[in-house]
């Protein structure tokens, strides 16, 4: 597919601005092309654009990955460092990572195609907006990162995991876990920044290799819009952490179902062909 530098230039600010909002990011990708008439810029663009909202994570939480990195490390060959909060801490992030690992690479075929209809994405877009809010009121919200289980990394994991299917939102459907499983907002929301970092780098690194070739964008405008996506994340990245300290996630909510809701009206005028662009 043919991506000119401005495409490139609107779907980096999209990318960056979406990304750690629980309101899916590869979503609203797939949506700003389609509207635009741009044509889906697929799965590998999604993926290596990421890894510039990822690295505006390491920046934002570069002292608390490095205490993580460091106590981990030590934990390898210091049995009395395996108890730190900040070793199982990592130890965890990995047992958390499992998941989309495996169903990654298992369902592979179907996140490049089925699962970026746009039918789908209305749906997810509305059904994962509905338990995002069942668990911000339900959410019992008194444990801390330093209570985490393998049981519940696990179950953060596989929260993470629905993210491959465009609509579900890799942190609103990981938050989501968090909170039904009874940790504060900030933590969930911290948890599954620290959560996407080898999951985003991994996708984004093993796409690389589709980036560039006959029917896909190319290196340049590609790059440039993983430059703005990481530049306007570490922004949002700021705001979203504060904001979260005393306020809900109700606006996010409503916003999902009414995006979902309009999604699935213009698909159903036939205004927006669910496997591409414009239909008129």
């Amino acid at each position: 597919m043919s991506m000119g530098w401005f495409e490139a230039l609107v779907l980096g600010l999209v990318q960056g601005l979406t990304e750690f909002l629980p309101i899916s990011s590869s979503a609203h990708l797939r949506i700003t092309a389609a509207l635009a008439g741009w044509g889906d810029p697929g799965a590998a663009f999604t993926a290596v654009t990421q890894i510039g909202t990822e690295l505006a994570v390491i920046l934002y939480f570069a002292k608390k990955i490095g205490r993580v990195l460091a106590a981990w490390w030590r934990s390898l060959y210091r049995p009395e460092w395996r108890r730190h909060p900040d070793a199982r801490l990592g130890w965890l992030i990995i047992v958390g990572s499992l998941p989309i690992v495996v169903l990654g690479l298992l369902l592979q075929d179907a996140i490049d195609s089925a699962f970026r209809d746009l039918r789908i994405t209305a749906t997810t877009l509305i059904v994962f907006g509905v338990l995002l809010l069942i668990a911000d009121r339900v959410g019992r919200q008194y444990r801390t990162l330093d209570q985490l289980t393998v049981p519940h990394g696990l179950g953060y994991g596989f929260a993470q995991a629905m993210a491959l299917i465009p609509g579900v939102s890799r942190s609103g459907g990981t938050v989501t876990a968090g909170l039904l499983l009874g940790y504060t907002r900030s933590d969930a929301t911290e948890y599954a920044f620290l959560l996407a970092v080898p999951a985003v780098f991994g996708s984004g690194l093993y796409k690389l290799t589709d980036i560039g070739g006959e029917n896909s964008p190319q290196w340049g405008p590609t790059i440039l819009a993983t430059l703005v996506a990481f530049g306007v994340g570490y922004a949002v990245i700021a705001w979203l952490m504060n904001f979260i300290k005393t306020k809900s996630y109700v606006p996010f909510v409503i916003y999902r179902i009414a995006l979902g809701v309009l999604l699935i009206v213009l698909v159903a005028t036939g205004v927006l062909d669910p496997d591409a662009g414009p239909a008129l």
